[in-house]
């Protein structure tokens, strides 16, 4: 068995789901073999084939490692802030123009960026 297949497999220490509509969240936690905590957000709707006339589930991942906790939760803050008040908040641009990351960012297409279980795979193994 492959290394990375051994690792999704490994056994969740803590599990939420939450139904939203017609998607269902998980919130898996798991531990790597240097006992690191890490926590995988899955995202899964229930969507019909037209070619072979049966449903499947279409699950979208997300690996967050205990390292990016404090950063992710200001970003989503950060996020859901907008959403609600609909404007945008006074540190949205990078506060240091020097460092480019404001236009590194723009630069950034969806299309470009490796699969997330290509970048899953990777970081798994390194945290292995």
């Amino acid at each position: 068995m492959e290394e990375a297949e051994k690792y999704n497999q490994r056994e969740e220490i803590f599990s939420k789901a939450i139904r939203a509509g017609k998607r269902t969240y998980f919130f898996d936690v798991k531990e790597t073999r240097a006992q690191e905590r890490f926590l995988t957000i899955t995202e899964s709707k229930k969507r019909f084939d037209n070619d072979n006339g049966k449903f499947f589930y279409e699950k979208h991942k997300i690996f967050l490692y205990q390292e990016d906790f404090d950063k992710f939760m200001e970003g989503l803050q950060e996020s859901m802030g907008f959403i609600s008040e609909g404007s945008e908040p006074p540190y949205h641009r990078d506060p240091n123009p020097a460092t480019g990351i404001e236009e590194e960012i723009k630069s950034v297409k969806f299309e470009d960026l490796h699969s997330d279980t290509d970048d899953a795979t990777a970081h798994e193994a390194d945290n292995l």
